[in-house]
């Protein structure tokens, strides 16, 4: 099954890709690899948050999954967008994501938080969205999000479509 009929399966539209607003790229393709760079549940043309804050205090555990489920989306709309269309079919394997949670002190379930990503991952690719995983608390992040992710991509070459 493409990835694309399973993104419909899962009524899931890709947006326009955010463009970055400082000075990084979005995407770099090296050695076979999609190195993304952090993502944000950004949603709408005016790329306001899903939600704002952090979790548990001012967002939940399952308000916080939705947006990195969201960032994933975000993420897969970059690839389409920089590499070509079709591009999500070049996705060989998911390598890594890396994922950071904005919490309270005291907050320790990071891993379920980041685990609306690897989920939604799994749910596109199959096993290969099965990837390894780094879940990290922080005290802040951009635009006050609750969560960022980055991911690594293997492809598959041009040429093997």
């Amino acid at each position: 099954m493409t990835v694309a009929r399973r993104l419909a399966e899962l009524s899931v539209t890709l947006p326009e890709p955010i463009a970055p607003a400082f000075q990084y790229a979005a995407l770099v393709e090296s050695g076979g690899h999609a190195y993304l760079s952090g993502q944000l549940p950004k949603t709408g043309t005016d790329h306001g948050m899903l939600h704002v804050g952090r979790v548990p205090d001012e967002v939940s555990i399952d308000e916080a999954r939705d947006c990195a489920r969201l960032c994933v989306i975000n993420g897969l709309s970059i690839v389409e967008s920089e590499l070509g269309e079709g591009a999500l079919e070049r996705v060989e394997r998911v390598v890594q994501v890396t994922g950071f949670v904005a919490s309270s002190p005291d907050f320790d379930a990071h891993p379920k938080v980041i685990d609306g990503a690897s989920t939604f991952l799994v749910d596109v690719f199959g096993e290969a969205g099965r990837h390894a995983r780094a879940a990290v608390g922080v005290a802040s992040l951009p635009r006050r999000s609750p969560v960022e992710i980055a991911f690594v991509f293997r492809l598959r070459p041009r040429a093997a479509l």
